[in-house]
C-alpha cells in the first residue's frame, strides 16, 4: 500500500522543475508510504510514490519502478492478490523482484491493458510509455484505491489523495459550491465530482490513456451489472461457490511479510473473516475492537466470544469522550475530503498500528452484498405497498398532512415526501434511506444553489436494469454509499496512520457471483442467511442471531454529558 503522484504537460519542462512539483506532492502523501520515497522526471511528465512495504521490504520493491525493456515507467498503490498466478503465466520476463509491483508491471508490458481483466485486487496505477509518450492511468473493479486527478489546457495532474493535488501548486485551491447539497444530503460528494473545483475521481473499473496531443480515451474494463446473470443452478452450488471463494479471498489477502490483524466487531462479517483467518494460517490472529463504556453501544462481549472461540491475540481499544475530545483534531486533519464520518475507523486504525501491524482485514462489504442492511428488507417490504401510489394524489395528499401532524421528525418528513411522488419509485425510496438532510432544509439553506439529487439519478438506470432487487440494491449501496462514504473513510482513516486494509468480501469473483443470486437465496427468512448457511458451523448462534448493531460513537450521550460544554462552545462560536 502506497501512494502515487504524478503531472503530465503538454509541452515539456525542465526536469527540475517536474521533480520539485513532484516531491512537494509526495511531501503531502508522508504519511501512506512511510518507508521510501521516488521520483522520476523526463520531459513532459514526472511520477512520485511514497512506499508503505508489505510485500517484499527490500530496496529492489522500490517505485517509480521500471521495465526490463526500459519503455516503461510504474507508479503503484494496491495490492495484486493473484500476482503468483500471474508471474508463472509470465516466465519470459526477466523479474528481479518478489513484489507484486513488478508482475504488474510486466502484465501491461506483455498485454498492455488488457491485463487489468486478469487483476484480483485493489489497485490505482500510472504508467507511463516513454516511446508512445502517452499516460496510462487505472483504478480497481470496487474503487478501493482512490485516484485524484485535475486537468486543465496545459496539463493533468493525478494523486492518491486531493491533498497531495494541492499542495503541487497546480491546481486552484477552490470550493466547489455546487457539491454543497450533495455534501448535505448525504454527508460526502459522490464521484467523480470532490469539494474541490476542477478535482475529479477516476471511474472505478475503468482505465484512461492521456495523450500530449490533449486526446484522452476512457474505457471500462467491467461492468458489476452485467454480473447479474445467473451462473449457479441450485441453492447448495450457490452455498459452495460462495464458502470457496470467501476462504480464498481471505486466504489471498493474508498474503504479507509484515505482521497482520483484523478489525473484529463481533457482527457475522468481521467474525466470518477472523474464523476464515484462524483456519488458513498457521500463527495465532491478532483482532482488535472498540469498546465503550456505554455497553448500549459496545459489542465488545460479542467480539471477546469470537476471539476466544478462535483463539487469537485480542486487543480492546476503549474510547471515553475526552480521550476522543483529544483526538478529534488529528481526526479531522486526517481527512483528505470531507466526511460526517471516519472518526471511529480513525481511532481503531491508530490503535491497530500502536499495536505493531502494518496489514488488516476488514469486513467491509458484507452487508452490501447479503442483504444485511435494514433498507433490503425496508425495499422490499415497500414494493409490496406499490399500489398505494396508484391512488388518486388528492388522498395520498391526505395521509401526507395527516402523518406531519401525528408525529414530527426527519423520518415523518422522509415519509411525506415519498407520499406525495406521482408514481412509485425505487430510486426514490432508496435516496431518501441514505439521505440524511430533507429537501426543505437544503432549499432554505442554499437557495437556488440547491443541485439536484446525484443518488435518485444515478440509480434510476440500476432498478430498471439488473434483475432482482437485491442485486439491484447491491450495486446502488456499491455505487453511493459504499464507494463514496465507507471506501473513502476506510482508506483516508486507515493511510492517515500508515496502515493497510484489505477488504476480502470485495474480491471480484465473489461479488459476481452474489450479483447472480436469486433474492430468496440470499434472504429466505433472515439477513446474510446465504453467506451464515454456506461457512457451515463456523459462527456461533450468539453471533449470527444477535441484534444488529453499527459501528457508531455514543454521540447523544455524550454531548449530553461529558462534551456539553464542548458543544455548546461549538453553537455558539457559529452563532457568532
Amino acid at each position: 500500500m502506497c501512494g502515487i503522484n504524478g503531472i503530465f504537460y503538454k509541452k515539456a519542462r525542465e526536469e527540475e522543475n517536474l521533480s520539485q512539483v513532484v516531491r512537494k506532492m509526495n511531501g503531502a502523501l508522508s504519511h501512506r508510504g512511510p518507508d521510501a520515497e521516488g521520483c522520476f522526471a523526463e520531459g513532459c511528465v514526472a511520477l512520485g510514490h511514497r512506499r508503505l512495504s508489505i510485500i517484499d521490504l527490500s530496496e529492489e520493491g522500490r517505485q517509480p519502478m521500471h521495465s526490463a525493456c526500459g519503455r516503461y515507467v510504474m507508479v503503484f498503490n494496491g495490492e495484486i492478490y493473484n500476482y503468483p498466478e500471474l508471474r508463472e503465466e509470465l516466465k519470459e520476463y526477466p523479474f528481479s523482484t518478489q513484489t507484486d509491483s513488478e508482475v504488474l508491471l510486466a502484465a501491461y508490458v506483455q498485454w498492455a491493458e488488457r491485463c487489468l481483466e486478469k487483476l484480483n485486487g485493489m489497485f490505482a496505477f500510472a504508467i507511463w510509455e516513454r516511446k508512445a509518450q502517452r499516460l496510462f492511468l487505472a483504478r480497481d473493479r470496487m474503487g478501493i484505491k482512490p485516484l485524484y486527478y485535475f486537468e486543465d489546457e496545459e496539463k493533468l495532474v493525478f494523486s492518491s489523495e486531493i491533498r497531495s493535488l494541492l499542495a503541487s501548486g497546480e491546481v486552484p485551491k477552490r470550493l466547489c459550491r455546487r457539491q454543497l447539497s450533495d455534501y448535505l444530503r448525504y454527508q460526502t460528494v459522490h464521484a467523480p465530482e470532490t469539494m474541490v473545483e476542477g478535482v475529479k475521481m477516476h471511474a472505478p473499473a475503468s482505465y484512461t490513456f492521456w495523450e500530449r496531443s490533449g486526446k484522452r480515451s476512457t474505457e471500462a474494463y467491467w461492468l458489476i451489472s452485467s454480473s447479474s446473470r445467473s451462473i449457479v443452478s441450485s441453492r447448495e452450488e450457490a452455498r459452495q461457490g460462495v464458502k470457496e471463494l470467501f476462504y480464498d479471498s481471505v486466504h489471498r489477502r493474508m498474503q504479507a511479510d509484515v505482521p497482520f490483524g483484523a478489525f473484529l466487531s463481533g457482527g457475522i462479517d468481521s467474525s466470518a473473516i477472523v474464523g476464515a483467518m484462524a483456519r488458513s494460517s498457521d500463527r495465532q490472529v491478532m483482532s482488535f475492537t472498540v469498546n465503550f463504556e456505554e455497553k448500549a453501544f459496545s459489542e465488545a462481549r460479542y467480539a471477546r466470544k469470537v476471539a476466544r472461540l478462535f483463539g487469537t491475540a485480542h486487543e480492546e481499544v476503549l474510547i471515553r469522550p475526552q480521550e476522543l475530545l483529544e483526538l478529534l483534531p488529528q481526526a479531522l486533519q486526517a481527512m483528505d475530503h470531507p466526511s460526517g464520518d471516519g472518526i471511529n475507523s480513525f481511532v481503531l486504525s491508530g490503535a491497530i498500528k500502536r499495536a505493531g501491524v502494518t496489514m488488516a482485514l476488514t469486513g467491509l462489504g458484507g452487508d452490501e452484498l447479503f442483504a444485511g442492511y435494514p433498507v433490503f428488507k425496508r425495499m422490499k417490504q415497500a414494493q409490496r405497498l406499490r399500489w398505494f401510489w396508484e391512488l388518486p394524489v388528492f388522498l395520498r395528499e391526505k395521509a401526507a398532512k395527516g402523518l406531519g401532524v401525528w408525529k414530527k421528525g426527519v423520518q415523518s418528513d422522509k415519509l411525506q415526501a415519498l407520499l406525495r411522488l406521482p408514481h412509485f419509485s425505487e430510486a426514490h425510496l432508496y435516496a431518501q434511506a441514505r439521505q440524511l438532510m430533507i429537501e426543505s432544509q437544503l432549499e432554505e439553506l442554499l437557495g437556488d444553489e440547491c443541485a439536484s439529487n446525484r443518488v435518485i439519478e444515478e440509480t434510476k438506470a440500476i432498478f430498471d436494469g439488473s434483475p432482482g432487487l437485491f442485486s439491484q440494491l447491491t450495486q446502488a449501496e456499491t455505487q453511493t454509499y459504499m464507494r463514496n462514504v465507507l471506501l473513502r473513510d476506510a482508506d483516508q482513516m486507515s493511510m492517515a496512520h500508515g496502515l493497510e486494509l484489505r477488504v476480502p468480501f470485495l474480491d471480484h469473483r465473489l461479488v459476481e457471483l452474489a450479483m447472480s443470486l436469486s433474492d430468496e437465496w440470499k434472504f429466505p427468512h433472515r439477513p446474510k442467511q446465504l453467506l451464515v448457511d454456506s461457512l457451515g458451523g463456523l459462527l456461533p448462534d450468539e453471533v449470527v442471531s444477535r441484534p444488529k448493531m453499527g459501528f457508531v460513537f455514543p454521540w447523544a450521550q455524550w454531548l449530553r454529558g461529558d462534551l456539553r460544554a464542548f458543544g455548546t462552545q461549538c453553537i455558539r462560536y457559529l452563532e457568532e
